[in-house]
């Protein structure tokens, strides 16, 4: 270990070495090299964001509901060509229980390209499906039925939870630390690089399965039901502050004509992000300007007035 750790300090120094000398023979090159570093650390830490949910069954070994979250990361490699492999991120399945329901979510990210792609073509959409779920069942030696249905929903749970499963980010910042202080040869951070081929699972279809006759096959397949598209609500977002003009938390009023009960109200709500999504009707995706306290946020709804009231505290 102390030797490894050594060669990595002697690369490090060599490296910065070089940054050095290219600053100073070619400033203007070593700026491109900075910025170029820069834009490439903010699409690898970029977070994925959903795109859509589906649900199918999983009928061995237990057969119970299966959501899948499809979503989109910018630190999924795009495909070298259309005949290689299409890079995938599965994320831990969880078990979630409602009443006497009992499902399992999990989350699924290909890179945005790839999910643009598909949009505009239901065959290629319905292929990155079964790639999913040919994936799923492999990595939870599972067998899944062959049909689905894309939800009215745009992710099953909350956006955090999704961000924390694909991203594997630790709720235990002591944890967090103690992981960070452990050394770390030049080869581990090579391995640790995510646009290394081996870090995703790779799948392709056999060429029969991307044949022209895949057309016949989505109308076999495909679910009838007609995916219903949300209207944004009307809604006043404001930051309230004290005396001494400090920002104390953030208010969020939503106008939801229609609607009459909180029970038909899915709120997500992350430190950085909120979504709601209203029977069907509604549906608002927020960035927020201030990071908040999501155990400290309530809500409130008016019924008289239709309106819900969010209050985010400032962290």
């Amino acid at each position: 270990m102390e030797a490894s750790s050594k060669d990595l300090l002697i690369q490090v120094t060599q490296f910065w070495n070089l940054l050095d000398d290219l600053a100073e023979s070619d400033p203007e090159r070593y700026e491109n090299f900075i910025q170029q570093q820069l834009k490439e650390g903010k699409e690898l830490w970029a977070a994925p964001e959903p795109q859509f949910c589906l649900q199918t069954r999983i009928l061995k070994p237990r057969e119970k509901t299966l959501f899948i979250n499809l979503c989109q990361w910018k630190r999924i490699p795009v495909p070298q060509s259309t005949t290689h492999p299409v890079p995938i991120s599965l994320g831990k399945p969880e078990d979630i229980s409602e009443t006497s329901d009992v499902y399992t979510v999990i989350d699924v990210a290909y890179n945005p390209d790839v999910l643009q792609a598909a949009e505009k073509d239901q065959v290629k959409k319905d292929l990155l499906i079964r790639m999913a779920m040919k994936c799923i069942e492999e990595r939870l030696q599972a067998t899944l039925s062959q049909s689905y249905h894309i939800t009215k929903l745009t992710i099953k749970g909350s956006i955090q939870r999704m961000k924390q499963n694909l991203m594997g980010i630790q709720n235990d910042s002591t944890d967090l630390r103690q992981k960070m202080r452990k050394e770390l040869t030049l080869e581990q951070i090579r391995n640790s690089i995510v646009s290394s081929p081996d870090h995703f699972p790779q799948l392709t279809l056999p060429k029969n399965q991307v044949s022209d006759k895949a057309g016949c096959l989505i109308e076999e397949i495909c679910s009838t039901e007609i995916q219903v598209e949300m209207k944004t609500p009307t809604y006043e977002l404001k930051i309230v502050k004290d005396e001494n003009e400090k920002p104390l938390k953030i208010e969020l009023i939503v106008e939801l004509p229609g609607i009459d009960s909180v029970s038909l109200c899915d709120l997500s709500v992350s430190k950085d992000d909120l979504l709601i999504e209203v029977s069907e009707k509604y549906r608002l995706h927020l960035n927020l300007p201030e990071s908040v306290d999501t155990e400290m946020t309530t809500a409130k709804f008016i019924k008289e007035k239709a309106t819900l009231i969010i209050t985010m505290p400032l962290v």
